[in-house]
């Protein structure tokens, strides 16, 4: 069974609390934690009293984005990434998400692929480099990424698709997704609608079906693969105007995925949870305003 969890940046900024009651709220199977400023992202203990207080694993981890959390675990990028592969040990997540390094991280890009193995290796996680994009200025095309944003052409062991980026760097996603082949092991579930040709320079990480990548199409495919990675919804909804439509965004993106996945018979709300908790949920999600107020204990 292929598990559609949520990324905490679905929440972003909210404290993380409040991401793993939107998760349960909107039935995911679990979270991926992506490491922020947020103390509780870097702190085991926290993040394992959360999952078993909301009973949702943590799946995945991502590694600290450089531009967004410069000084968390220091400078040094192979620091943060050895931090990140010893945290997803301690919570029992399987997969850490990194990006390519960028241009200006010349040692670290220079010796990427081997870092990205020797800890993969020591920490007995897989690490899965992530889809990028190409950067523009003054209608430039600048080359961001080094060894390169596309790891479907880099000697790695293990790669995550993300549909918006792809969307930003012009690519086909089932062109992507075939190209990674066997070493397609994780995907971050959104959508894009424009490209840097198209002079957008935004980020959209769209709900899915609500752009112009064949999301679709690239889950029917891994179901016909019989793939066995973890599919995370990283949507944007910071433009939602109220929790309730956050929370209806998030529930759209896993209805998408469960139902392109074949998992229409599984819960829509509260998926893992036990009759009563699921029938909680249900009245929960009526009061879902007040409910995911973070806890004041």
């Amino acid at each position: 069974m292929i598990n559609v969890g949520m990324s905490t940046s679905c929440a972003f900024p909210q404290p993380t609390e409040h991401s793993f009651r939107l998760a349960k709220l909107a039935g995911f199977d679990g979270v991926e934690i992506m490491v922020t400023n947020d103390q509780d992202t870097q702190d085991p203990d926290a993040l394992l009293s959360l999952s078993t207080r909301y009973d949702l694993p943590i799946l995945s981890i991502h590694a600290p984005v450089l531009l967004l959390t410069h000084f968390v675990w220091g400078r040094d990028p192979r620091v943060k990434l050895e931090k990140s592969a010893e945290l997803a040990r301690a919570v029992g997540a399987t997969t850490v998400v990194v990006h390519p390094p960028f241009r200006w991280q010349t040692g670290y890009g220079r010796d990427f692929l081997r870092i990205v193995r020797e800890t993969a290796s020591h920490y007995g996680v897989e690490i899965s480099i992530e889809n990028m994009f190409p950067w523009t200025a003054l209608g430039k095309t600048l080359k961001a990424y080094s060894p390169g944003f596309d790891p479907s052409l880099l000697d790695c062991d293990a790669m995550t698709l993300d549909f918006s980026h792809a969307s930003l760097a012009g690519r086909d996603s089932l062109d992507l997704a075939m190209a990674m082949g066997d070493r397609l092991r994780h995907v971050h579930l959104c959508d894009g609608s424009t490209s840097m040709d198209d002079g957008n320079v935004f980020d959209e990480h769209l709900v899915p079906g609500r752009g112009s990548e064949p999301v679709a199409e690239v889950l029917d495919y891994l179901v016909a693969r019989k793939w066995s990675g973890s599919i995370i919804a990283e949507v944007n909804t910071r433009k939602a105007r109220s929790e309730q439509e956050r929370l209806e965004m998030l529930r759209d993106t896993l209805e998408f995925a469960r139902r392109h996945l074949g998992q229409t018979d599984r819960q829509r709300l509260g998926g893992r949870a036990g009759p009563q908790v699921r029938s909680m949920l249900r009245r929960a999600s009526l009061r879902a305003i007040t409910a995911l107020r973070p806890s004041t204990n």
